[in-house]
């Protein structure tokens, strides 16, 4: 007997154990999806992890009910890729397969009710929820549990069926439905065989008393005859308002035209002309040589080059280079944003040749590119890090942009990865190349390349020798001392925004804090709001005249006066981005100012619209969040400025000063990108500070050095790894016992130098649940796998505690 190990989409741990039918053994392949049967009649779609013909002893291994694939839709590869993610993140396989399969290629069977056959039903034993059932039953024989929630109450749903089922009036059945539907569109042509025989005049004197049909007819024969190669689409006939569906029925009926169906694409592809690429500099072609070197020795490189160096046109090379050899390339970005200006760029250089991937794709888009990523008709794939999870079959480079990132970072799923490293192990897996590339690396990223797991290539200056932005600190406490300070701006900052303006140039601001306020509070009695889910205070937001809760999303109305002592004052606390725009627009009136955020940009194409607004000059001042320093690339912005510096330095993160000084330089490389005039003002109490002082030195080298230096004395990565686990539950004092529990448990298998905690989150409550966190440092060296066996070990001991069943586990591997 033949058997195999089953990937099911459900958050349980390893693979299910199947027999394979013997007439499907011989077409049965690792990759396949397979209808099985789960617990009961529930039937899902799994994955065939492994066959194998060790018969299981515990049990009666079930038989696979019938396969879905005819050749396996994964490649060995990512199967490998998937069990390294697994065993790395120790996350389950079923959360990776839930996680990376569009829902339209997990079948799951839907459950019915219906009537038992050859039954007599005693309607006076029914109460009514149960009557309007077998009604509705009887009229529609098969409902699914949704349909009955239109006429019986949701409370009443379960009690119901139960009473049926033990009348023995229904019975339960599961139906499995395909979910992804081709695209089909309309055409209309004239039959061919009336068009052999010359019925044509015929016909004509035939549709004499129908003139509209008659018009229609000679409109669809004069189009076959001007563009015989050219579909005629039966929209494009009712669309001009000259004809109705009637007319085109009509013809169809009386035999004269046909109707008939043809696949299209969901995605829109490039139908432009096809552009040449750049050709390099002579600076570019010696890093492109060292990239190729690097490659021949296969190395993959950390391409560290300042903002506006040109990283992209290298990516180009590279991407052209590994195409030409009948290889595909992947390309990583973290934010779809960015994706949409990247593919623009892109597009008009490979045409058709160019896919992309992201969450904002609706599910059947999303299943038209695995089918053409599988059928190797997308040679350039651009996505966001979920693109890793694809079945590619001929993969030749990786490109991580912006591999700094912390979207490449994300729990989603009930798994956390890091995209970045992700990729570094999937190249492996196909033999391909990969380039990570930043104005910015990460510090882990900058120990790799330097101490030689990584090719590293430094870019110095911006492409065509473009002066780099020079940096200028400004004492705000020592501006409010000499009372030289409107708001939240020094004066010196406002007069240098309007000269900048009158000058015909455009500048940006960053506030890295959304809302207008981060607290509202009472004068009285020093009240503030705080979220009913979270232990948090929430965000006042001025443009929606609401607070909001920026963890849990929750909303309600500013209130008008104090809840607790009725006073009328109400102070607005901390500050945030509206506030910031608000207070330039008071300070400057005869400027135009815009807002970036993720707030404002809600809007459907409210993104598209604010940057043709940047780029045909409509705009002095652009003020906005992180999001400014991403991919924005104007050649009229000459100045940035960062009026709360200090605020980038207070969070409670061991990064807190690696994303200070990365945000800081991102944004700055937006300034003076054609003009080399640009300047970069950062406002802070402390100008002391040591990364400021460091940033100004331009240096990235002291930098790296001292973050690295700091990373070491206190113990953190890339000098040990670091599993950070996170317990949830709604009631405080289960989830405490339970993390004190795991700590113990941790505790008789890791030294307790290596183990920090169990305490309390910093922030107590998300949404309903309080937390508790354990941090464990472990060693890097060859007893790292000891002691992460260890970890697994102790999860499934506290795994086996009934109780703790309901505690919901967040495990990040290297957070």
């Amino acid at each position: 007997m033949t058997f195999a190990e089953i990937i099911l989409p459900l958050h349980l741990k390893g693979t299910f154990t199947y027999k394979i039918p013997e007439d499907l053994v011989e077409k049965s392949e690792a990759g396949m999806r397979v209808l099985v049967p789960f617990r009961g009649k529930k039937i899902y779609t799994g994955i065939i992890f492994k066959i194998h013909q060790e018969e299981p002893t515990a049990f009666i291994a079930k038989e696979i009910i019938s396969l879905l694939d005819e050749v396996a839709i994964l490649p060995k590869e990512q199967l490998q890729f998937w069990e390294w993610v697994s065993d790395y993140y120790l996350c389950f396989l079923g959360d990776i397969y839930r996680y990376s399969f569009p829902s339209s290629l997990k079948l799951e069977s839907e459950t019915y009710l219906k009537l038992k056959p050859h039954v007599t039903i005693d309607f006076q034993n029914l109460d009514s929820n149960e009557m309007y059932l077998i009604q509705a039953l009887e009229v529609r024989q098969l409902i699914n549990l949704t349909d009955v929630e239109a006429f019986i109450p949701k409370k009443e749903i379960v009690k119901t069926i139960h009473g049926l089922l033990e009348l023995q009036y229904i019975e339960i059945d599961e139906k499995i439905a395909e979910k992804y539907k081709i695209k089909e569109v309309s055409y209309v042509k004239i039959k061919p065989d009336l068009l052999k025989n010359l019925e044509l005049s015929n016909i004509i004197n035939e549709l004499k008393r129908a003139k509209k049909q008659q018009e229609l007819f000679l409109s669809i024969l004069e189009h076959q005859t001007d563009h015989p190669e050219k579909p005629l689409r039966k929209s494009t006939l009712l669309n001009d308002g000259l004809f109705g569906v009637s007319q085109v029925k009509s013809l169809i009926d009386k035999g004269f035209v046909e109707e008939y169906f043809l696949e299209k694409d969901r995605l829109q592809s490039y139908e432009g002309e096809i552009e040449e690429i750049d050709s390099l500099s002579d600076a570019q072609n010696l890093i492109n040589e060292e990239i190729e070197e690097a490659f021949s020795k296969n190395e993959n490189v950390l391409l560290h080059g300042v903002t506006s160096s040109g990283k992209t046109h290298l990516y180009l090379e590279q991407i052209e280079t590994t195409i030409n050899q009948g290889k595909n390339v992947l390309f990583l970005l973290p934010e779809i944003a960015i994706t949409k200006q990247i593919s623009q760029r892109l597009e008009k250089k490979y045409g058709k040749k160019l896919g992309f991937y992201h969450q904002k794709l609706t599910d059947f888009e999303r299943v038209e590119v695995w089918r053409k990523i599988k059928n190797n008709e997308i040679q350039i794939l651009i996505g966001t890090r979920n693109s890793l999870f694809l079945p590619f079959k001929n993969l030749g480079l990786i490109v991580v942009d912006e591999e700094h990132d912390t979207q490449y970072r994300k729990f989603e799923n009930n798994f956390f990865y890091n995209g970045k490293d992700s990729a570094l192990v999937l190249a492996k897996f196909h033999n391909a190349n990969v380039i990570l590339g930043s104005a910015t690396p990460s510090v882990e990223s900058y120990h790799l390349a330097t101490s030689g797991k990584l090719k590293y290539i430094y870019l110095s200056e911006r492409f065509g020798n473009v002066k780099l932005p020079t940096f200028e600190l400004i004492n705000f406490k020592e501006e409010q001392d000499f009372k030289k300070v409107k708001g939240n701006f020094s004066n010196f900052l406002i007069t240098e925004l309007q000269k900048n303006a009158d000058s015909g140039k455009q500048a940006m601001i960053l506030h890295n804090r959304r809302g207008f306020s981060n607290v509202l509070e009472c004068e009285t009695c020093g009240y503030v709001n705080y979220c009913s889910n979270c232990d948090v205070v929430m965000t006042y937001h001025k443009s929606a005249h609401e607070m909001k809760c920026h963890y849990c999303g929750q909303k309600a109305s500013k209130p008008q006066f104090c809840p607790k002592c009725h006073g009328q004052k109400l102070n607005e606390r901390g500050v945030g981005v509206e506030q910031i725009h608000d207070e330039l627009k008071v300070l400057l009136p005869n400027l135009e100012i815009d807002r970036m955020d993720v707030d404002s940009m809600r809007k459907k194409f409210a993104y598209e619209k604010l940057y043709e607004k940047i780029e045909a000059e409509e705009t002095n001042i652009i003020v906005g969040t992180q999001m400014i320093s991403k991919g924005l690339d104007f050649e009229n912005v000459d100045i940035v400025a960062i009026p709360k510096a200090d605020s980038l330095l207070h969070i409670q993160n061991f990064r807190a000063e690696e994303r200070a000084y990365q945000l800081i330089l991102q944004v700055a490389g937006r300034a003076g990108r054609v003009s080399g005039k640009g300047k970069v003002y950062i406002q802070t109490y402390n100008p002391q500070h040591q990364i400021f002082q460091m940033i100004q030195e331009e240096n990235p080298k002291i930098i790296y050095d001292y973050l690295l230096e700091e990373r070491k004395k206190f113990k953190y990565p890339p000098f040990v790894k670091t599993i950070f686990i996170e317990l949830k539950h709604r009631k405080e004092d289960k989830v405490e016992r339970s993390a004190r529990f795991l700590g113990s448990v941790l505790r008789k298998y890791i030294p307790e130098v290596c183990i920090l905690g169990p305490e309390k989150s910093p922030i107590a409550k998300i949404n309903t649940l309080y937390q508790y966190q354990i941090l464990l440092k472990l060693p890097r060296s060859k007893d790292y796998t000891t002691y992460k066996n260890f970890v697994k070990k102790s999860l499934e001991e506290f795994d086996e505690i009934t109780s703790y069943k309901t505690i919901k586990k967040e495990i990040y591997v290297d957070f």
